[in-house]
């Protein structure tokens, strides 16, 4: 090889490691997992295009499919508790429904403590549904931590819609 061409190939090389070296943030937020509802409500249903007992029937008749914490926090406060309600009295309506609760935290803190943080979060959501009535074996937990940011950012703002549990129909 000549020395302009070991010039080149190193200059490439070195090119292609320090691109691969830089961190930013994703620009699409991953799918969801497998067996969860997408949302599009498609199917045989009411007329609207809604099928009954889908995610879009559950956004539809709940006033959220997410309740929100403070920081390092994992209780359920007064203004949860009106929307685990309402989420509740849907579930009644549907009982051939499943549903998998999700739970969320910031970016701060290691990935294990956020994990942990998350399910504590998931799992308060679905106590709270339990006691409102709710089999618990219709509901499943799943903690993604830092891992599904809502918001991406690294703010208060941010930070307050990506501490959260959600509430997802996972398809019959």
């Amino acid at each position: 090889m000549t020395i302009k061409k070991t010039t080149a190939t190193l200059a490439a090389i070195a090119m292609l490691a320090v691109g691969a070296c830089s961190k930013k943030a994703p620009e699409v937020l991953p799918p969801n997992p497998d067996g969860v509802d997408d949302g599009s409500g498609t199917g045989p249903g009411t007329g609207t295009g809604v099928a009954p007992g889908s995610q879009q029937d559950f956004l539809n008749n709940v006033s959220s499919d997410r309740i929100f914490f403070g920081f390092d926090q994992y209780n359920v406060d007064a203004e949860d508790q009106a929307t685990l309600a309402s989420q509740s009295q849907w579930l009644q309506r549907n009982p051939a429904v499943r549903v998998l609760l999700e739970g969320h935290a910031d970016e701060r803190g290691t990935r294990d403590y956020n994990l942990a943080l998350g399910e504590r979060r998931a799992n308060a959501a679905k106590n709270y549904l339990a006691s409102l009535g709710v089999d618990p074996s219709r509901i499943e937990v799943i903690s993604y931590g830092k891992e599904r940011p809502a918001e991406l950012g690294s703010n208060e703002e941010a930070y307050a819609k990506n501490r959260r549990a959600v509430t997802v129909v996972i398809q019959r």
